[in-house]
């Protein structure tokens, strides 16, 4: 029987044997490259032809003879492609060969342990200008490369490699080059990874969020760009707002917010519950609240830059998800290699479907005022509303690769609310009706070049447009009043960066931006019409120096950005913004930074509160005339430690800010002075502590902020006061823990009471000599709301689905406890002269529910 299977199979098995061989035989063969002169004389004998060369030219230069190619016009092109050597026929019988003194080179960098590809590694012609940036893949292509130079190829954290360009020729086409990590004490590192993966504290005392790394964080089941924000010290917002982020004690209109290098006017939805970004385009998010760079004007109080990916992808990629207030996608779609389109939309579901979630922030939004009167007996009038609301937002990016030193992109984003609301009041049988339209709609070109190894420049132009609509129908209908905020924007921004030496850069650049304001009103009953318009011209040159010595023992970045503003119907003056940061090695694992700025800003956001619309306040963006609002200008100054080894983070940092030329029709007050229009400063001093300890499966951190914040008017008593944003204590503890697949995380907000202003006590308070009564106050911000105290939590489960296809569930509770927490306090007249007082209270217990697939 063995006999029989063995002649059955026999001739498999010898075939199968004599493959193999054949196969080696052949593999050894192609693998035995011989000397090109040796291959050029036997292509002499076998063509019968003769080749005229240059010896010292082919010397050392070896080959793999083709083996598929029989015809000698397709060997000399394999020659040429292999080692750029020009063949020439002569005659018939003659040819000549001549190397070329000029090449064009490829390669791909790589990592020498796992051999990943390193995007972003800088190779160098030496001496020459001639350098390139890798691409995502790794890949750099060079064109008229001088064939006797030499490759530097560098990148952070590897050691740096030296190799000639005759080497790279010969060792194939596009060859495969391999970087070795460069290991370094920990007392080297100087960006700080902590709280969560994918936030970053950067050597310039910056902040930058990967949201494709990024973790998890109490509350929060998305990467919620504004929301995430609010986890790092000194950066809250006192009415749970995206769209209200106090930054060091500054209003929202002090913070500069830029996507893609467009300046965005509107931030959130939902009356700011909701950030207006989506999160899943967004690359990368970096925070200065000082020292920021001379390149950025405006923003008194912070600059939060957003960027999408500037890389065109390899594959088609997206993904899509929803959650109990919107449904969204987003792809990132390669062309070709040169061109790549990115897209994500989103919109909400709350026009045709109610959830827990929705029924929260609506409440938050109309309805979470409790009205007391003097007697503190509740007000409560029989009310029905019925509303029609929904909001979308999108944006896109063409990204387009004119070569390798000069790159093209060209970003759209539109952001659009849209609410009808009806109220009635069932007890003075009243309907109210209250329309709004609020929408933002930004593009902007870019336009990237790296002109040579040490000199590279960015070109920045865009257009910005935001409008708001408010219309509101009062007594049945009776009484009509519109309100519009238009805001246009042009700006163009030229920067350039020139490397003196290996460890000093020089930043130039000017800025030109163009805002035209104008804010509109019309009542029919009685009858007023009100139109102001107004254009302010920029033009700002800055210039700054990056220095850091070769043991990053010392940085230093110092520039100054020179403002010459010009309001067309006003004023005009000149600015000199000086800027520093500096960052210095203390001792081992401990470092010191120094930071300060000047910086001034000419748009600021009236706030109207409690007026007309329905108890939701309306933000107006208006213009500086330097006189009913001068220029807002402010001076920080700050110095911290921070310590860090064994993933164990400390970090403390004392700051003292002063903003000069606020209004008090800015600030949000609702007392006598909220209509005052008077001018004033304020100044914060405070103090910013983080300790955050980090495992493989475990991060615990716990932060605290003091800060005493003061108004200084001249014309009010007392002159000095508490500001509106005066919160001397904020704490927040909180942890994340990762088990394989499943993400959790947990932790509770406490902060002081916001201060407020209470009317007088007993029969003072009310002063009937007016028609209407007014209300004779307190001292101003003399009172405080009760402490702030708020648990979260959070959870989110990865999975897969399929091949390629990513899943993720996450569910997530705000407020846990329930707890009914006091955000704002202010008192009114009702219609029988009696005050009544009106207090806004936080979210509820809040559950929200996400889902997403990617690919």
């Amino acid at each position: 029987m063995l006999g029989t299977l063995f002649n059955k199979h026999s001739g498999l098995f010898l075939a199968l044997l004599f493959f193999l061989f054949h196969s080696t035989h052949a593999q050894e063969e192609q693998q035995s490259p011989i000397d090109l002169v040796s291959y050029i004389k036997s292509l002499e004998n076998r063509f019968e032809v003769k080749f005229s060369y240059i010896n010292e030219d082919m010397d050392g230069l070896s080959i793999d003879p083709p083996k598929n190619l029989g015809d000698l016009g397709d060997i000399l092109s394999f020659i040429e492609s292999q080692f750029q050597i020009k063949a020439e026929k002569l005659s018939a019988r003659y040819y000549t060969l001549t190397k070329s003194s000029v090449v064009d080179i490829c390669g791909i960098v790589l990592d020498n342990f796992a051999e990943n590809t390193i995007p972003g590694a800088t190779v160098e012609i030496l001496g020459t200008d001639m350098a390139q940036i890798s691409d995502t893949n790794g890949v750099f292509n060079l064109r008229q490369v001088p064939r006797k130079a030499s490759l530097k190829i560098r990148y952070l954290g590897y050691l740096t490699k030296y190799i000639s360009v005759e080497e790279l020729l010969q060792q194939g086409e596009c060859p495969r080059i391999l970087l070795a990590q460069h290991y370094e004490e920990l007392d080297e590192v100087i960006v700080y990874k902590f709280l969560t993966s994918g936030i970053i504290k950067e050597k310039d005392a910056s902040i930058s969020l990967n949201t494709s790394e990024f973790g998890i964080l109490p509350g929060l089941i998305e990467p919620d760009v504004l929301q995430t924000v609010q986890a790092l010290p000194g950066i809250k917002s006192i009415d749970e707002t995206v769209s209200d982020i106090n930054v060091r004690g500054g209003t929202n209109d002090q913070n500069l917010i830029l996507w893609n290098g467009i300046k965005m006017y509107q931030s959130g939805h939902f009356f700011g519950l909701i950030s207006a970004f989506n999160p899943y385009l967004t690359d990368k998010v970096t925070i200065y609240k000082n020292g920021t760079p001379a390149a950025f004007g405006d923003g008194v109080s912070s600059v939060i830059q957003m960027e999408t990916s500037d890389h065109i992808a390899n594959t088609w990629t997206g993904g899509a998800g929803f959650n109990l207030i919107t449904g969204d996608m987003y792809t990132e779609v390669p062309i070709n290699e040169k061109l790549g389109v990115q897209f994500s939309a989103r919109r909400s579901m709350t026009d045709f479907l109610s959830t827990p979630a929705y029924k929260q922030f609506f409440d938050r939004a109309f309805q979470d005022s409790e009205i007391t009167d003097e007697n503190n007996n509740t007000v409560d009038d029989e009310i029905t509303r019925e509303e029609d609301f929904f909001f979308y937002d999108f944006g896109g990016k063409l990204l387009y690769d004119i070569n390798d030193r000069h790159k093209v992109r060209l970003s759209l984003i539109n952001i659009k609310n849209n609410l009808k609301y009806v109220e009635h009041n069932v007890t003075d049988n009243e309907r109210t009706v209250s329309l709004l339209k609020q929408d933002n709609l930004s593009i902007g070109g870019q336009f990237q070049s790296q002109w040579s190894a040490r000199f590279s420049s960015h070109l920045n132009i865009y257009y910005s447009r935001y409008n708001l609509d408010a219309q509101n129908l009062f007594g049945n209908q009776v009484q009509l009043l519109f309100q519009n905020n238009k805001v246009i924007e042009n700006a163009l921004k030229l920067s350039t960066d020139y490397g003196i030496s290996e460890h000093l850069d020089w930043n130039n650049g000017y800025q030109y931006i163009e805002t035209g304001i104008t804010n509109a009103t019309e009542l029919n009953e009685p009858e007023f019409s009100s139109e102001i318009k107004g254009v302010i011209r920029i033009h700002a040159p800055f210039s700054q120096l990056n220095y850091a010595s070769l043991d990053n023992r010392f940085m230093a970045k110092v520039g100054a950005r020179f403002n010459f503003i010009e309001n067309l119907n006003t004023f005009s003056k000149v600015l000199i913004e000086p800027r520093l940061n500096l960052n210095i090695k203390l001792a081992n694992y401990l470092r010191a930074e120094i930071l300060g700025e000047f910086k001034s800003q000419t748009t600021n956001q009236v706030v109207d509160l409690e007026q007309n619309f329905l108890g939701v306040e309306k933000r107006r963006w208006v213009l500086s005339n330097d006189t009913t609002l001068p220029v807002t200008k402010s001076k920080q100054g700050s110095a911290g430690i921070n310590y860090e080894k064994n993933n164990f983070y400390v970090g403390v940092e004392g700051f003292y800010k002063n903003v000069d030329g606020i209004s008090t029709n800015t600030q949000g007050f609702q007392n006598p002075h909220q209509f005052s229009g008077e001018i004033g400063s304020y100044q914060v001093k405070g103090i910013e502590f983080l300790i955050n300890k980090k495992s493989d499966r475990f991060s615990t951190w716990l932060s605290y902020s003091f800060n005493k914040n003061d108004y200084t008017f001249d014309s009010i008593v007392p002159q000095k006061f508490p500001n509106n944003l005066d919160i001397r204590h904020t704490l927040t503890f909180a942890g994340a823990y990762t088990y394989k697949n499943l993400k959790l995380s947990l932790g509770v907000n406490y902060r002081t009471g916001k201060p407020f202003t209470e009317p007088l006590d007993g029969a003072d308070a009310l002063d009937n000599d007016f028609t209407p009564a007014r209300i004779n106050y307190k001292a101003p911000n003399s009172s405080r709301l009760p402490e702030y105290f708020r648990a979260d939590a959070s959870a989110i489960y990865s999975f897969k689905l399929g091949s390629g296809i990513n899943a993720n569930a996450g569910l997530s509770l705000l407020n846990m406890t329930n707890r009914k927490n006091s955000l704002n306090k202010y008192y009114r007249v009702n219609e029988n002269d009696e005050i009544e007082a009106v207090e806004n209270l936080s979210l509820g217990i809040t559950p929200n529910f996400s889902f997403r697939v990617s690919f």
